[in-house]
């Protein structure tokens, strides 16, 4: 719960309209009530925005307003934007604190002001959990792991020992972090495969959002890193030595083989396979089911590459159309 001027400096907003109102809760403007928060993202929605039954709308910096409002509002640049850090600060400004009587929590373990552990998690060793962490039930976090101040952990992940996560990192329910990568050296007599060393570590910076069942490796003998900001999708898989770059945005079902790069503000659409030691370059966009061979490098800034293997999207559709004359004959 907070009041409009609590959220009007989260938003960067001006308030105008009304008098303060507590809000609860963010709401789709067909659900809202008098403890809801709305928005209008542009003069079309405004109008039904502010003859809802929400208790305050954010809308945009230059909207034209009616000479009187019956109820208050946010102007913000972007009010899509705002609407989302509101309901993150909401959800942080309820969050409760304690350790369940069910959870098992290591003596060693350092937990810091507002922390929460739900029932049955289990806390190991020399663990550090910055303020207000939030561990949900059924989590297993192994000895030595840190973690950030405002992170919060769904149910039944499990986070390996070498792993760091930094400030206001989400990881959904069942995702796996730390664990070992898929290296082996193979006996060309006996044609046995035996483990290469995974012993290094994993660090997921601040802002990182996982998604439910997605799992992310250590590195071999160095690092695993998502960088800031980065959104991974549910059942996202990223090999070991790794390095995903700031604010990248990874859909579903994707799979990036070890020691590969995507850099800062790549964009990867569903089912996206990369071979290892493949690099995506900065801004580069790929087509849902787009392959990366290994060892390529994809370049140009807001480029999109689509197929298998992924090539500049004019240059797939000139193949395609190839194609479709090549059948009609």
């Amino acid at each position: 719960m907070a009041n409009l001027s609590e959220i009007a400096a989260w938003v960067g907003a001006e308030f105008t309209g009304g008098g303060e109102v507590e809000i609860v809760r963010v709401s789709s403007v067909a659900g809202a009530d008098a403890a809801s928060l709305v928005f209008a993202a542009d003069a079309a929605n405004l109008q039904t925005a502010l003859a809802s039954a929400a208790g305050a709308v954010l809308v945009p910096a230059n909207a034209e307003l009616p000479a009187e409002l019956d109820k208050p509002v946010l102007r913000v640049q972007q009010p899509r934007l705002a609407f989302a850090i509101a309901a993150r600060q909401l959800r942080a400004a309820d969050a409760v604190a304690g350790v369940d009587p069910t959870a098992v929590v290591a003596a060693t373990a350092v937990l810091a002001e507002g922390v929460f552990v739900d029932a049955f998690a289990v806390i190991g060793e020399h663990v550090e959990l910055g303020a207000g962490v939030q561990v949900g039930a059924g989590c297993v976090v192994a000895s030595g792991v840190r973690i950030g101040a405002g992170t919060r952990l769904h149910p039944r992940v499990t986070i390996y020992a070498g792993t760091t996560l930094a400030e206001r990192v989400v990881v959904h329910a069942g995702a796996v972090l730390g664990a070992d990568g898929f290296g082996y050296a193979r006996n060309d007599a006996t044609g046995e495969y035996v483990q290469f060393p995974q012993q290094g570590t994993l660090v997921v910076e601040d802002d990182v959002e996982i998604g439910a069942n997605t799992a992310i490796d250590r590195g071999a003998l160095e690092e695993t890193r998502i960088c800031r900001g980065a959104k991974l999708d549910n059942l996202v898989h990223i090999g070991h030595n790794c390095r995903i770059g700031r604010n990248v945005v990874i859909a579903a079902q994707t799979g990036i083989s070890g020691s590969s790069v995507v850099e800062d503000g790549a964009i990867l659409g569903g089912q996206v396979g990369i071979g290892e030691h493949a690099t995506v370059g900065p801004g580069v966009i790929l087509g849902g089911g787009a392959g990366v061979l290994s060892g390529k490098k994809l370049r140009g800034p807001g480029q999109v590459f689509w197929g298998r293997p992924a090539q500049p999207l004019k240059e797939y559709l000139r193949g395609l159309a190839a194609m479709a004359k090549l059948a009609r004959k």
